[in-house]
């Protein structure tokens, strides 16, 4: 099996969606520059199952609250642990992330987002 995957879910305020998707699509393609093979963001639209605790309670999502589950495929953890060196690093990240961390105008919250690195386990599929 190949590939490495890193993961998130994060709440972004319903009246902020469409701003946050549009930096959301900058921000792949610079995780692309550098080694990124994929990227995706899914809203959620079904987020309950009985017996399971949801991404809506794990992140304390609020009403007024969307929750975006994404990945990002890197083809290899080495590629993955260089793309996240360099990413945070790139001045176009700082200039597109300002906006969206403003304390007045909070849109995303990276204190409430849950994230992780994930190996292989099982693949099926394309």
């Amino acid at each position: 099996m190949k590939n490495y995957i890193d993961g998130f879910v994060l709440p972004i305020p319903l009246i902020h969606l469409d701003e946050y998707k549009n930096v959301a699509q900058k921000v792949a393609d610079i995780w692309k520059e550098y080694g990124a093979i994929a990227y995706f963001e899914f809203v959620g639209d079904d987020l309950f199952l009985e017996g399971t605790k949801s991404f809506t309670a794990t992140i304390d999502a609020k009403e007024d609250e969307a929750i975006v589950f994404g990945w990002v495929v890197f083809p290899s953890k080495e590629i993955r642990d260089s793309a996240n060196k360099k990413v945070p690093a790139d001045p176009r990240m700082t200039a597109l992330v300002a906006p969206l961390t403003d304390p007045d105008k909070l849109i995303f919250d990276g204190s409430r987002m849950v994230y992780g690195g994930f190996r292989p386990l099982v693949q099926s599929g394309e």
